[in-house]
């Protein structure tokens, strides 16, 4: 039995849902039903079950149920390495999403201790020809799985950044209203850098270990800018010495805001953004289980997968290798598809839930 899920999720007007709740085991949960039903909000909701802002960044008020916008609300029992957690998510309409672990507030870094989610949505199919941001925020997505601390650290630095970034716009020239910020910034832009270089190094591991029918990535952090200091002093006297320019430019030019993830199809060593909308596939599925074997060691268990209309994506032969990855990775994956047929491979090895969608209210109903 796996070592980390959910037995069950409870869902209250949250998206299209005015009430789901699913008792679960440790087994992938196959899910499939009609196109606007709800099937990518049940995923969501588990998302939100990990730090930051969940597979669709919403904000919370975005999340209510319309048009009644009550709020919402998700509980879920979490079983984590041997202990069993109760989770409640909740938001009033207009405010911030609270948290409760075992009936007590908890914040949401703290989701990172019990539990790692990791995902794979239809989004992120253009991961490899949009812009750098887009790779960044997969990284550190990727980064956070291995170090939940390293979500602090980004948004310590991004705070520091944007205070440096309006001293800039104004034209301050005083050296001294900088030290401080710019000390700032490169204690937790090093830190950033070695977390996400750690991280990398993890997948490629993970990925020169695996006997898998998917193709391996090479991937390099790379920047227009130049390379980061491995040090916080190094990178603090190169703010200092670009103050000049980036005052011209009225915003920080260089750090690890501006770095980007560069993908290679290793066995045909072309770039990642070069290869065909189904290779590009074949890697981005690749990344994720090998994300999932690494943490399958480091943290004790495999995390919980939310693969978005992944099956409709990839061909048959494709299709039984992941089914064939996850169940002996032993991972509870939550995956969706619009027919159950693209599940038929699972058979029992998995349980299927269906959703369907009359009068503006969805229905979640398990086989």
């Amino acid at each position: 039995m796996s070592g980390l899920h959910l037995s069950s999720l409870t869902l209250s007007h949250f998206r299209s849902h005015r009430f789901a709740r699913l008792d679960l085991d440790a087994r992938p949960v196959a899910i499939f039903g009609p196109n606007g039903a709800g099937k990518t909000n049940l995923i969501e909701a588990v998302s939100l079950f990990s730090p930051g802002r969940g597979l669709r960044r919403a904000a919370a008020q975005d999340m209510a149920r319309r048009p009644e916008a009550l709020g919402w609300k998700l509980t879920g029992v979490l079983h984590s390495l041997g202990h069993v957690h109760e989770v409640e998510i909740r938001a009033e309409d207009g405010g911030a999403r609270q948290v409760r672990i075992d009936d007590k507030p908890a914040a949401q870094l703290a989701l990172g201790r019990i539990a790692r989610v990791l995902w794979l949505v239809p989004s992120m199919d253009r991961l490899w020809i949009e812009g750098a941001e887009g790779r960044r925020r997969f990284l550190d997505r990727v980064t956070m799985s291995f170090l939940p601390g390293h979500a602090d650290a980004v948004l310590a630095y991004d705070k520091a950044m944007r205070e440096r970034n309006r001293l800039l716009k104004d034209q301050v020239r005083d050296a001294h209203w900088y030290v401080a910020l710019e000390a700032q910034m490169a204690a937790r832009g090093a830190e950033i850098d070695a977390n996400r270089r750690a991280a990398l190094a993890q997948l490629h591991a993970a990925q020169a270990e695996a006997e898998t029918a998917f193709p391996a990535a090479e991937l390099e952090l790379t920047s227009t800018e130049g390379e980061m200091p491995q040090d916080a002093e190094a990178f603090r006297a190169v703010l200092a010495e670009s103050r000049f320019r980036d005052l011209v430019a009225g915003r920080t030019l260089f750090g690890p805001h501006r770095a980007d993830l560069h993908g290679v199809y290793a066995a045909k060593g072309v770039p990642a953004r070069d290869c065909s909308t189904g290779e590009q596939k074949a890697l981005l599925v690749s990344l994720i289980l090998a994300n999932a074997r690494a943490l399958s060691e480091g943290f004790g268990a495999p995390p919980i997968l939310l693969l978005d209309e992944v099956a409709a994506h990839l061909d048959a032969g494709r299709r039984a290798a992941l089914y064939e990855e996850i169940c002996g990775l032993g991972a509870q994956a939550w995956m969706t598809g619009t027919g159950a047929e693209l599940f038929a491979e699972l058979g029992d090895r998995a349980q299927h839930v269906e959703v369907t969608e009359t009068g503006g209210v969805s229905d979640v109903r398990r086989l």
